[in-house]
């Protein structure tokens, strides 16, 4: 009697199922429907190596493959230099007498100074200058060159008239061209050529002798200029070199005073 009794007072449980349970409150996922896990995406393997020590390294270059590409690096540079250098030599003399003719460098005829202005030009008489002439010839050349006459007085826009004797003493053709400067420098762009020898080919024959012509003026924009004040003297100074083919002369040079 007392077991029954205390069975009567002990609260009743509700019996347990079985199955899956529910899902936990909160996390928004729909009754019954089983839970998506996403995994990270791992990147491919690299592909390894297995070393003597039994551990995996990566695979390197080899010491031949690194020196083969560093080689075909330098010999491109290299190639691409050569051929910059061969054009640049072809266009130097060529683009160095546009751009003397443009600024009067080395004694070029400026633009706008020509022979059509000789004409209206007014001499400044009592500016005297002194125009001395020089005449040389490289080592391999075998003429014989030089000024007929050292120096003339002139005055600035007056025009002027020289000559130099070129002899070729050998028994064989020669042909050569010649190049000039100025001294000063900056006296350079007043000193304007009518007519020259200069960057042409000249063409001696065996003991053949020849008289070249200079005709030239200076600009009397020279006496108006402050930095030609103490200048009385100017030198205008040639240089021949034998024409081969294949070859240039150099380009002209230039001294300070």
């Amino acid at each position: 009697m007392l077991l029954s009794a205390l069975l009567r007072q002990a609260p009743r449980q509700a019996p347990r199922r079985l199955g899956p349970s529910p899902p936990p409150r909160g996390l928004g996922c729909d009754a019954g429907r089983p839970l998506r896990v996403l995994w990270p995406q791992i990147p491919a393997a690299r592909p390894y190596v297995q070393s003597r020590g039994g551990v995996k390294s990566r695979k390197r270059p080899s010491f031949e493959e690194q020196r083969q590409t560093r080689n075909k690096t330098v010999l491109t540079y290299v190639a691409a230099a050569g051929v910059a250098m061969v054009g640049l030599s072809y266009a130097a003399v060529p683009l160095y007498r546009l751009y003397c003719q443009a600024t009067g460098l080395g004694g070029s005829a400026v633009a706008g100074h020509d022979s059509d202005l000789v004409a209206t030009m007014e001499p400044v008489r009592e500016r005297v200058i002194k125009v001395t002439f020089n005449a040389d010839t490289h080592a391999s050349m075998r003429w014989n060159f030089r000024p007929q006459q050292t120096e003339i007085f002139v005055v600035p826009g007056e025009t002027a008239l020289a000559f130099y004797k070129a002899k070729n003493p050998t028994d064989k053709p020669i042909i050569g061209i010649s190049t000039y400067n100025v001294v000063p420098f900056d006296a350079g762009q007043y000193f304007n050529k009518i007519q020259c020898f200069c960057f042409e080919e000249q063409r001696l024959n065996p003991h053949e002798e020849v008289d070249m012509p200079v005709f030239f003026y200076i600009d009397p924009e020279f006496d108006a200029d402050p930095r030609m004040a103490r200048v009385d003297t100017i030198t205008l100074s040639y240089t021949f070199f034998e024409a081969k083919e294949g070859q240039r002369p150099p380009l002209p040079g230039y001294a300070y005073s």
